[in-house]
């Protein structure tokens, strides 16, 4: 009863959705970054790159993001609102018109990171995807899973989506200061940190992102009361943060970008 309680805290941003879901080509445009999604430059830097993606950008070729996540990936009845779908639509007006760009969605809903590493061999065969965003760690902290359980299982996941071809990115726990005191955290923020070092990958901060928007006052994160509203307007500047994100961690420069 606890874990659901705590599940239902924790998922402000995302309901239940389709397992299977491509983001919509139709996503709205991108305007100028609101004052609101601006972030310190440190949160929004990696020194790990994204090979595969550069190459794709660089060779013109359709490139294909995978995001595998939970509930929070998801705003029900407002799909083309969501962080993947915005992801896609930034990329399509940074990326050159001839550069297809197309973002799906898996949800792996309530799965630990072991449960979800162990679909990844078949989900790449089906997919084939250029880069792989993998939202974890969610559920493993509400079930209170062993921290070196879960690195374990963060680390064949990885390897697994490596061997089959695809970039990675990690990304980690959303922020919400309602559950903060319920749920350690740090351990598998701290195990995510490590993984990616260890493989060289990308670590896309959603836990310090959104707190630094709540600390800030650019978010209340805390209240309940705006809802739906609320969680357009969080996706809104993940997407936008993540598609920067990757854009960076492939070094695609002023040619690979239109102007």
């Amino acid at each position: 009863m606890k874990a659901k309680v705590l599940l239902s805290l924790i998922l402000l941003c995302g309901g239940l959705a389709a397992p299977s879901a491509r983001a919509e080509d139709a996503a709205p445009a991108a305007p100028a970054t609101p004052p609101a999604c601006e972030l310190p430059s440190y949160l929004l830097t990696t020194d790990s790159q994204l090979h595969k993606v550069a190459d794709t950008v660089k060779d013109g070729k359709p490139l294909e993001i995978l995001v595998i996540g939970s509930r929070s990936t998801t705003i029900p009845s407002s799909e083309d609102s969501s962080y993947p779908a915005r992801m896609q639509a930034i990329l399509k007006e940074k990326l050159p018109p001839s550069e297809p760009v197309h973002v799906s969605v898996e949800i792996q809903s309530k799965k630990t990171a072991a449960e979800a590493a162990s679909t990844f061999v078949k989900l790449m065969e089906e997919k084939r995807p250029t880069l792989v965003i993998w939202q974890t760690g969610t559920v493993d902290a509400i079930r209170s899973i062993d921290p070196d359980e879960f690195r374990g299982a963060v680390t064949e996941g990885v390897a697994a989506l490596q061997n089959a071809g695809a970039d990675v990115v990690l990304m980690n726990l959303q922020y919400s200061p309602r559950t903060e005191t319920m749920i350690s955290v740090p351990p598998y923020l701290d195990n995510m940190r490590v993984v990616a070092q260890e493989h060289d990958i990308p670590l896309f901060d959603r836990f310090a992102i959104m707190r630094q928007w709540n600390d800030q006052g650019q978010f209340d994160l805390f209240s309940p009361s705006r809802g739906p509203e609320l969680a357009k307007q969080v996706h809104d500047c993940l997407g936008r943060a993540l598609a920067q994100f990757v854009i960076d961690a492939a070094h695609l420069g002023p040619a690979q970008q239109q102007n």
